[in-house]
């Protein structure tokens, strides 16, 4: 059986057509790591799954290895189960883990290689996958998951997975990105997923068919949510940023606070900074920079982040805006609510994103620091938000769209579900300042995954995104 190599997934499209020129057999191996080590017929067993389906390509699980410290002059390898995920439609993210070793049918590499008409030097094995896997249609994708662990492979990237979160929108890989971008889009376009700019809407806030006004009292220009659940030790820190934003005559705005739950003492923190407020813990906003802070305790069934975001846009006092605050981080400054209003009014947009600095939990900051998601652009940004995992922070909403479509209860990704929702449909405004602190520590839900949650993840974002292009195929 062949095996030929290629240096990782960052490959160049040449390396693929000197391999296609070269291959004599039905199928071959493509190898991203130089130091794999098989299983006991590993590769008769990827043979005959590949065989006995016709896929045009089949991976496996494996096992990865690490060296870690000598311990009395001996070296020890650290072997730990590293399962991959299933493909499907909506899995076009760059990253998406293979493995290191894939077996491929030579008639199906071929066939998208001859078509390969533009030359990558980062994006060449993307193009190549994309380009098999509509060979036969999007309902026919042939690629074949064997949930079976079948070799070994040297894991040289040890960071944990916090650390790795933010590679793709690191400066120094602008170039990959944008090879990225260009291979993502011709895929979209192939399959009918592609939207097109001049398609999507503007909002018009002056006729806003707001819904739910109270009966007593105007409804404030902004409302910054912050859904929480057991971060005693941050919540403060995130409501007191949000409570000292100063905001320009007419405009107005509040805090609103849902806590889901929580056991260990963060409740109490809302609630004296509550009563701190005024003498009945809620007082309708003032344009002074003193927002009122309102506190939504949840019932004990299912929320989460995303059925908390509910709860909070359909509370009457639910501003014409939701701007995002996490429990954890900080706003940059006091002008992040001003600078999301006038973004909001000046573009008419359903939806603002702004721009961040990553520090940890003292407000220091860390690499790679500014964090502007680069990779969006006005005129294809909703189509390149299939390929990667996040649209940005901090986020804006315009409040009469969120309770029409809401977020899904979920805990994770419920922001890139309405995020790719709007863009959709509707423009997408941008700020390119810093207005956020996201603060990495111990306690963050994505600082250091394991291997179980991080393909659950994954596979949950790849499914919003299935849904999202099947969506955008019947428009």
């Amino acid at each position: 059986m062949q095996i030929f190599h290629i240096p990782g997934r960052l490959c160049p499209t040449q390396a693929l057509r000197d391999i296609a020129a070269q291959v004599t057999e039905p199928y071959f191996f493509l190898s991203l790591k130089p130091q794999i080590r098989w299983v006991d017929y590993a590769q008769e067993r990827m043979l005959q799954i590949a065989t006995d389906t016709r896929a045009d390509m089949v991976y496996a699980d494996r096992f990865t290895e690490t060296a870690v410290e000598e311990v009395q002059g001996v070296e020890k390898v650290l072997k730990v189960e590293a399962p991959v995920i299933d493909y499907q439609l909506g899995a076009l993210r760059d990253d998406f883990d293979f493995g290191a070793i894939t077996l491929w049918r030579t008639e199906a590499f071929q066939a998208a290689v001859a078509q390969m008409d533009t030359d990558y030097e980062y994006a060449g094995f993307y193009d190549l996958r994309l380009r098999v896997s509509r060979l036969h249609g999007t309902q026919d994708i042939r690629f074949v998951h064997i949930p079976e662990f079948l070799y070994y492979e040297v894991e040289t990237d040890t960071r944990k997975s916090g650390d790795k979160l933010f590679d793709y929108v690191n400066p120094a890989n602008r170039a990959v990105q944008i090879e990225m971008e260009a291979a993502v889009t011709a895929h979209l376009r192939a399959i009918g997923g592609f939207i097109n700019y001049e398609c999507l809407k503007n909002i018009n806030i002056e006729g806003c068919p707001f819904r739910g006004k109270p009966t007593e009292g105007a409804v404030p220009t902004a409302s910054v949510i912050i859904p929480c659940r057991n971060r005693v030790r941050t919540i403060g820190d995130a409501i007191r940023s949000a409570l000292s934003q100063q905001v320009r005559a007419p405009y107005t705005y509040n805090v609103i606070v849902v806590d889901d739950n929580s056991t260990d003492g963060t409740i109490d923190v809302i609630k004296d900074i509550q009563k701190s407020l005024a003498p009945n813990g809620e007082r309708v906003s003032q344009s002074d920079g003193k927002g009122a802070l309102i506190y939504i305790p949840q019932d004990p069934s299912w929320h989460a982040i995303g059925g908390n975001w509910n709860a909070a846009l359909h509370h009457p006092q639910c501003g014409i805006f939701a701007i995002q605050l996490d429990s954890d981080d900080t706003y940059f400054d006091e002008h992040t609510v001003q600078r999301f209003i006038d973004t909001f009014i000046a573009e008419q947009c359903a939806m603002v994103v702004g721009s961040y600095q990553l520090t940890d939990i003292d407000g220091n900051p860390l690499p790679p620091g500014k964090i502007d998601h680069r990779e969006w652009t006005p005129e294809n940004g909703m189509n390149n938000a299939l390929r990667i995992n996040g649209l940005g922070a901090p986020r804006g909403f315009y409040t009469p769209i969120l309770r029409e479509i809401n977020f899904p209860t979920t805990k994770y990704g419920e922001d890139y579900a309405v995020g790719l929702r709007l863009t959709r449909e509707y423009k997408l405004g941008r700020i390119y300042d810093v207005l956020y602190n996201c603060r990495r520590w111990d306690d963050n839900s994505d600082a250091n995954c394991d291997i179980v949650t991080m393909n659950r993840n994954n596979w949950y974002k790849d499914r919003l995104r299935t849904l999202e292009i099947l969506s955008r195929m019947t428009k």
